[in-house]
């Protein structure tokens, strides 16, 4: 086959990647508008679930993810400077740069072209091919343009920004602050031996009336190191990306599509969705897209009846990780329900966010509820049988627009 992918993310170097392994006479180039090593954002999180799947699919770069990740142990929550801490979580960061560089170099290795500095703004502007996969990014022109698709935009009411630190986070992180305009938080884990996402995060309101909508990206750092002195230990906030470009504060923007192929030209990663980054899993959705693709056009050896079936096999994948991203999304978006929860109760809380059943019952009596559950055993699969429920509220919430934001607005993986 002769295939183009737009985008050089996670989604489109692996699918590149899975198909020259299968298949060497493939002709495939990659399209990405960004220079060598240029990306945008920090590190992404994932578990030991992603990290099976990439053995299975490729060992040799299996091996040197695993081996360029950090390993973070425990989840801390601070609220008001009491740290409340759980031993059982475990996982794993990565600078995205590096994670990139892995992909891109076994990639090339194995036959894959990619063009790099090459922005396609239209599909007319692509070589003749059997296969275009659009994985250019929640800002996909591809899907933009084919209105075949279908795509749905929710737009959250957090705003949020996405920086780097100096800072080691061993454990992931949640430190809330209360400051005289409202709470501001973050989502902190060690990506590398010297560096940590710090994803600050608060409500709109507050964000307004700290006046970080008009502050300047430098002065926006100052006061945030500030707000999280306790927790930074001295060490700076990094705002300035890979592309001289500082990082901006945003609306999350949850994707989906009704279809996700039209024709030739088939979606993947956050082009054909994104889910919240609090439930971090668009690294580990983008890479599943990319397997299954992969997968479906080696066992069918028609092209609309691979594209029919990777179509049916990840959408169905996907209900359950977009309902529960939607649910942690909002549970962030109403913090003012739970903060005031003594410690131990909002921790668990925290835990039990994905529940399609907390928003509607108040949290003190949810979190009895939950306590029960753990305590007799016929009780405890009360929140798997109310799950089926998030997916119908998912769909409740979603709102149709066709505004993008710009290219820096979540990162494509």
């Amino acid at each position: 086959m002769r295939i183009a992918c737009v985008g050089g993310g996670p989604a489109g170097l692996y699918f590149a990647l899975l198909m020259k392994l299968r298949e060497s006479q493939h002709e495939i180039t990659i399209f990405e508008r960004s220079a060598p090593g240029v990306t945008r954002g920090w590190g992404v999180v994932f578990w030991d679930d992603l990290l099976e799947q990439l053995y299975r699919a490729d060992p040799q770069s299996a091996r040197e993810i695993e081996q360029a990740s950090f390993h973070w142990d425990g989840q801390v929550v601070d609220v008001r400077g009491t740290p409340v801490r759980d031993d059982s979580l475990r996982g794993y960061g990565i600078n995205r740069h590096r994670l990139l560089d892995v992909l891109t170099r076994r990639a090339q290795g194995s036959g894959v072209h990619i063009e790099f500095d090459h922005e396609v703004v239209s599909p007319s502007q692509l070589p003749d091919v059997d296969l275009i996969v659009a994985c250019d990014g929640v800002n996909s022109r591809t899907q933009l343009e084919n209105q075949g698709f279908q795509a749905d935009v929710h737009v959250g009411r957090n705003k949020y920004i996405w920086l780097g630190t100096d800072k080691i986070f061993e454990s992931f992180t949640f430190p809330f602050v209360r400051t005289d305009s409202g709470w501001v938080w973050a989502h902190a884990y060690g990506i590398d031996a010297k560096t940590s996402t710090f994803i600050v995060e608060c409500t709109a309101e507050t964000h307004a009336a700290l006046g970080f909508d008009t502050m300047p990206s430098q002065a926006c750092l100052s006061v945030l190191e500030e707000i999280f002195g306790q927790y930074l230990d001295g060490h700076q906030l990094i705002g300035q990306l890979r592309d001289g470009t500082d990082a901006q504060w945003l609306n999350f923007r949850t994707v989906t599509n009704k279809h996700w192929y039209q024709g030739k030209t088939v979606l993947a990663g956050d082009a054909a969705h994104t889910t919240h980054f609090t439930i971090g899993s668009g690294t580990k959705l983008a890479i599943e897209d990319a397997i299954a693709l992969a997968g479906n056009l080696q066992h069918h050896g028609d092209l609309k009846l691979a594209l029919e079936s990777y179509e049916r096999e990840r959408q169905a994948a996907l209900v359950q990780p977009q309902s529960e991203a939607l649910l942690s999304a909002q549970w962030f978006e109403d913090i003012s329900r739970y903060i005031d929860l003594g410690p131990h109760q909002f921790f668990s809380l925290l835990h039990t966010r994905r529940s399609s059943l907390l928003p509607h019952l108040s949290p003190r009596l949810y979190y009895q509820l939950h306590r029960a559950s753990q305590q007799v055993p016929v009780l405890r699969g009360l929140g798997r049988r109310v799950a089926p429920g998030a997916s119908k509220l998912y769909r409740r919430h979603e709102s149709r627009t066709t505004a993008p934001q710009s290219a820096a607005s979540h990162h494509r993986g």
